[in-house]
């Protein structure tokens, strides 16, 4: 990281990603975070490395945060409520909160894919939907839980 005029600066070609090990087969890929290491509140974003071959994280959905996929190199397919389609480095493209938002990347190519993806930060908690395998993770202070999508309640059922 270099300062420029008071600024935190990083380049998303040259920064430095890690891989965490994959506990599933097909979904290696490296990642860094640039949240609190730029001074950034109420946003974040990451910036990830899919080997040839993987996906990221499963088809899913972010309940009450906006995010962004910006291709920095390489090309990735997209798959969308729509469809899928291929991003190719330069591309952008926004998943807005809600069903509407729903995405999976993976790495068709041979070569290595790098992507950005900006979101709005959810400081009080959220809720990320994963409509494939019927789970949902909802997660604020002091609670995280994952847990499968079932039948619905009523409001007052259970409670005393």
């Amino acid at each position: 990281m270099r300062a420029v005029a008071g600024e935190r600066v990083q380049n998303l070609l040259t920064l430095e990603v890690e891989y965490e090990p994959s506990r599933v087969p097909g979904h290696r890929f490296a990642g860094a975070r640039l949240t609190e290491e730029v001074g950034a509140v109420a946003t974040g974003m990451g910036v990830y490395e899919l080997d040839p071959g993987n996906g990221s994280w499963p088809y899913h959905f972010e309940a009450a945060e906006e995010e962004w996929l910006i291709v920095v190199a390489g090309e990735v397919t997209l798959r969308a409520p729509d469809g899928e389609s291929v991003l190719r480095a330069g591309d952008v493209v926004c998943f807005p909160a809600g069903a509407a938002g729903a995405h999976a990347v993976r790495n068709h190519t041979d070569a290595p894919a790098r992507f950005a993806m900006p979101s709005t930060n959810g400081r009080a908690g959220g809720a990320t939907i994963f409509p494939d395998g019927g789970k949902v993770n909802v997660y604020t202070r002091g609670l995280r839980h994952r847990g499968r999508l079932g039948e619905q309640v009523e409001y007052w059922e259970g409670e005393p």
